[in-house]
């Protein structure tokens, strides 16, 4: 069988890379996407190709801007000559009361959570037809179905996500494609490691203990969701096994949302 090619947003570093290592462990070929040092950038590509043996490539590109997010996908399928899994995983994060809540951040997050899905969907849907098969999947997160405080702009784009992968789904069913939501609940990434020491600094407490305190308020199982098992999540999601998943929202939050 042809080797499959995946495009991963936000993939240099959190859930992104650790769905990115997986994949490629599996034997896809991929596209890296992010910010950061482009010598780090470039180690990190280099390292997964020889670790892995499988093609990878990274491509600069700009979501929070339309042409942005179709230069990614155009850049990938220029390359591989097709896009068969596309996982939209790129976030950022604002924490501020609604009244507070600053109109740009609102803009920024809506913009990299929710049109840059909508956008990469659109431009990787052709390639995904054209060959009867393929596989969306778009990292929510908890507060795509759930909500908390300061969180406005965040919770609103992760539950349009959530709203928008039920569509896909329902507009490719019985084409070979499948779209759904991984719902992630607390991964320990630089941006839920910037809110740790955030919550510690605000305390006056160590950042182990602010982390255990975040975990206690929400997630049961006291532990932190891993990206390995957000990455192995996925590429179930990427199999012939998994066909006949689609529209669904799966959590992996440690028993939050049974709450």
């Amino acid at each position: 069988m042809d080797r499959r090619i995946a495009v991963i947003t936000g993939s240099t570093s959190g859930i992104g890379a650790g769905v990115a290592r997986t994949l490629a462990a599996n034997g896809y070929a991929i596209m890296l996407n992010g910010f950061g040092d482009p010598e780090l950038i470039e180690k990190q590509r280099a390292e997964l190709a020889r670790e892995c043996e499988t093609p990878v490539r990274y491509h600069y590109a700009d979501l929070s801007r339309k042409d942005g997010c179709a230069d990614l996908i155009e850049a990938a399928i220029g390359e591989f000559g097709s896009v068969d899994i596309l996982v939209n995983n790129a976030g950022i994060q604002h924490v501020a009361p609604i009244e507070s809540f600053p109109w740009d951040r609102w803009d920024a997050l809506l913009a990299i959570h929710l049109t840059a899905a909508f956008c990469t969907v659109q431009s990787a849907l052709p390639s995904m037809r054209s060959r009867g098969w393929g596989r969306i999947v778009n990292i929510a997160s908890t507060h795509g179905l759930v909500a908390s405080v300061g969180k406005a702009a965040y919770v609103a784009a992760k539950h349009g996500l959530v709203g928008f992968s039920k569509v896909v789904a329902l507009e490719t069913a019985g084409s070979g494609i499948t779209c759904n939501a991984v719902c992630p609940g607390w991964v320990l990434t630089p941006m839920v490691e910037q809110q740790i020491a955030a919550r510690a600094k605000k305390e006056n407490i160590a950042e182990g203990e602010a982390a255990r305190e975040l975990l206690a308020e929400k997630q049961p199982s006291g532990a932190f969701t891993t990206v390995e098992q957000i990455g192995s999540l996925v590429a179930f999601l990427c199999t012939d096994q998994a066909s006949n998943i689609t529209g669904a929202c799966l959590p992996i939050d440690g028993g939050w949302l049974a709450q």
